[in-house]
């Protein structure tokens, strides 16, 4: 399993344009509105750097989704299922592969933060941390989408994650602005969550219950979809 997640992580960094969508964009993000000084208090940093920590988890699921999808097309996991591994082995190894670039980007983001002028907490080491706990959701995204669609198919599905990440989290915009069905919307899909446990933390903030126990129950079921879905896409690719 760790040799694999070791394979996985060299195949994540030979493509050097995966790199930049997900760690030079999101930084020229939280850069740029900076710079441009929006008088929105969704912008200040204290509230954008979570948001932008989410939109980098958003190109994590395209990531685990193009691993799995080429995997499955290049017949690699048939060739592997002749090994002790079992679907959770290669779950795990997929999930260990990207939790460098998550701890990376985790690093960047609040290193350029502090620059802008965000100040420096425990609080920033213990939302390092907790990220990597939230990222599993975005991961576990990827493996499902990798395991339903092909090669071609799954970036694309998975650039659909990409907008809802920023449009239904509300690291753009206050979400009550659009009206009370989005609202709805919103709250129903764990990516709000997901910034306001990141956002909690980090500011040392009371974090609501309905955020961590959505965020808890979409992480556990797709996390478990996922693997009972990989374990028959394995099956009926092999047939």
């Amino acid at each position: 399993m760790l040799n694999f997640a070791k394979r996985n992580f060299k195949e994540l960094i030979r493509d050097p344009l995966s790199l930049i969508f997900a760690i030079i964009l999101p930084i020229f993000l939280l850069t740029i509105f900076q710079i441009i000084k929006i008088p929105n208090e969704i912008y200040a940093l204290k509230n954008f750097t979570p948001g932008i920590i989410i939109f980098g988890f958003s190109f994590v699921t395209l990531f685990a989704s193009m691993l799995v999808s080429k995997d499955r097309s290049s017949s690699l996991l048939i060739r592997l299922g002749v090994s002790p591994m079992k679907s959770r082995d290669f779950i795990l190894g997929y999930t260990l592969s990207l939790i460098p670039l998550i701890i990376i980007q985790n690093i960047l983001f609040f290193g350029v933060a502090i620059m802008l002028g965000l100040e420096f907490s425990i609080n920033i080491i213990l939302t390092v941390l907790v990220s990597i706990l939230v990222s599993l959701l975005f991961i576990g995204i990827g493996v499902l989408l990798g395991s339903c669609f092909s090669e071609k198919g799954a970036p694309s599905i998975s650039s659909v994650v990409i907008q809802l990440v920023c449009f239904t989290s509300g690291m753009y915009f206050p979400k009550d602005v659009v009206g009370k069905g989005f609202d709805m919307v919103c709250k129903i899909l764990p990516f709000e969550s997901a910034l306001n446990i990141i956002k909690g933390v980090m500011n040392g903030t009371e974090i609501g219950m309905r955020s961590i126990l959505t965020f808890g129950a979409y992480t556990i079921v797709i996390m478990v979809v996922a693997i009972v879905v990989f374990n028959k896409k394995m099956v009926s690719d092999d047939k």
